[in-house]
């Protein structure tokens, strides 16, 4: 059985995006790349909206020199992708299949018989399952930036009662909060 992990990359206030809707703010360095793939190295399948999957799309033919950005690659490639979307017309990523909607039901099952853990990306699908209350653990990268406004990370209209189960501190001012859902931990 694995775990359903909501993992984001968010200024310190609280912003996935900016509100000129960049993340060019986000982008991780090294250290902190290479933490993410050992992180993401357990993650099976990907539920993605189509935003999150077009901006991840780039991992799909991704040829850079860099050992972690290489390492990246791979970790993405080889694990499942669903996409939800209603205007999508397709997929143009191996190992991907596109959901018309996203039915919690269905999303508890696939977790609940997964081999391995599932990752929710995007803030709007993410908050999907929040309110459905699917997510058994939240990752939040906070970066040592204020942006003033954008894309929160987190809806406003769900409560969660959480453990914080490990925290780690980067060089370049990243902290990684790893939290578990109590009803999980």
């Amino acid at each position: 059985m694995g775990r359903l992990i909501y993992s984001a990359i968010a200024s310190l206030d609280g912003y996935v995006v900016d509100a000129d809707g960049s993340f060019d703010w986000a982008a991780p360095d090294e250290e902190v790349h290479a933490f993410v793939n050992d992180q993401e190295r357990e993650i099976g399948t990907y539920l993605y909206g189509r935003r999150m999957y077009e901006a991840m799309l780039a991992w799909e033919t991704m040829d850079d020199e860099a050992p972690v950005m290489r390492d990246y690659t791979q970790v993405w490639q080889s694990a499942d992708k669903v996409v939800y979307s209603s205007t999508l017309t397709g997929v143009r990523s191996r190992r991907t299949r596109l959901e018309r909607g996203f039915e919690p039901g269905a999303v508890r099952r696939l977790v609940d018989e997964a081999g391995t853990d599932v990752s929710i990306g995007g803030a709007t699908l993410a908050a999907t399952a929040l309110r459905a209350g699917l997510v058994d653990e939240l990752h939040l990268y906070v970066n040592p930036v204020v942006v003033g406004g954008g894309t929160s990370w987190l809806p406003d209209d769900v409560r969660l009662d959480l453990a914080l189960v490990d925290e780690h501190r980067f060089s370049g001012g990243v902290v990684h909060l790893r939290y578990a859902h109590r009803r999980t931990a």
